[in-house]
């Protein structure tokens, strides 16, 4: 894929080409960073909020922990008209194309990003062809040892099961885990967020919940929003044979598609793929609004400090940060 195909120019931000304005309105919303509660600032077009980040550049976006993932940006000729009017100055504008669109749309300054994701057609294909041995081996491991995995409701009992997997541990995959330490009223809370869009998969050994899935289906696809295990039960395979199980439910939907985010690196990115998750490129896109913005572009500076880093030593920063959690937590969970 070419990266840099097309750079913005240097001596003037997009230009529109529209007469007409549209309006934009600020405000505040709240989001979650790193577990933490924050307020940001907030541009409002056509009823779709562009969160404003940043310090020295500003870069407008939905949000990314949910809207991009849910939302087409349909005219981002208005979008940028708007937010050049709009009262607090942004640099930058980021967004992009989702699955299944992946051929480029728009004429600005693209990259590539990488969304893991399974086709679904059919259960037994996927089942048959699309995962490893391994994985397969797995699923019929779980089932081997009495592990029961179904769609289930969300009630007390679940939410008291989950409380318990978020509390193993404050470090999951070599990083701290933000869901470590909320009580169970906070996770009654966060997960009856968004219920009438959402399913919970849960995969249970006796009594005792080892596993589970929240998996949202949005206009398109599918997207498995959370899913976890007991680190002590791992033997038993939950996490495959959840999967399994949402496969075969979105195959019954005619669901297309099973979003796991964007692909990742080392045993994560092992796991997606023995489970039959495709690394499916899209274009995202980088609009400069003002000069600054388009000087930020040509320097690099829109990916921040990660984005300056050559990707080669990202495996070694990743692993180093993993010890460094361990150490200060001996027994975390991996």
């Amino acid at each position: 894929m070419d990266n840099c195909k097309q750079l913005p120019q240097m001596d003037r931000p997009v230009s529109t080409g529209l007469s007409s304005r549209v309006s934009s309105v600020m405000r505040k919303e709240t989001i979650r960073v790193k577990g933490v509660l924050l307020k940001r600032d907030a541009v409002l077009v056509k009823n779709q909020a562009f969160l404003v980040s940043g310090g020295f550049i500003k870069m407008a976006s939905l949000r990314q922990d949910k809207e991009e993932w849910l939302e087409d940006i349909e005219e981002p000729d208005e979008v940028i008209q708007a937010l050049k009017a709009a009262p607090l100055k942004v640099d930058i504008l980021r967004f992009w194309q989702r699955i299944p669109e992946t051929e480029t749309k728009y004429g600005y300054y693209k990259e590539w990003r990488y969304v893991a994701a399974i086709p679904v057609t059919e259960y037994k294909h996927w089942l048959q062809k699309q995962i490893s041995p391994k994985a397969r081996n797995k699923i019929k491991k779980s089932a081997k040892f009495g592990v029961v995995i179904e769609e289930t409701e969300l009630t007390d009992e679940l939410v008291r099961g989950i409380t318990d997997i978020f509390n193993q541990s404050p470090v999951r995959r070599g990083k701290r885990f933000w869901h470590y330490g909320k009580d169970f009223e906070t996770v009654k809370k966060e997960m009856s967020l968004d219920l009438n869009e959402s399913i919970f998969i849960t995969a249970y050994y006796g009594k005792e919940l080892i596993g589970f899935i929240k998996l949202l289906f949005a206009d398109r696809y599918a997207m498995l929003t959370l899913i976890l295990d007991k680190i002590n039960h791992r033997d038993k395979a939950p996490m495959n044979g959840m999967i399994a199980k949402a496969v075969e439910i979105c195959a019954g939907r005619k669901v297309p598609h099973i979003v796991y985010f964007m692909w990742r690196r080392g045993g994560h990115g092992d796991f997606q793929e023995s489970n039959g998750f495709e690394r499916i490129p899209v274009p995202e896109y980088f609009v400069p609004l003002t000069f600054k913005g388009a000087i930020a572009l040509r320097l690099g500076l829109h990916r921040g400090v990660r984005g300056l880093m050559p990707e080669k030593f990202m495996p070694w920063l990743l692993a180093l940060r993993a010890k460094w959690y361990s150490r200060k937590n001996p027994r975390g969970a991996t």
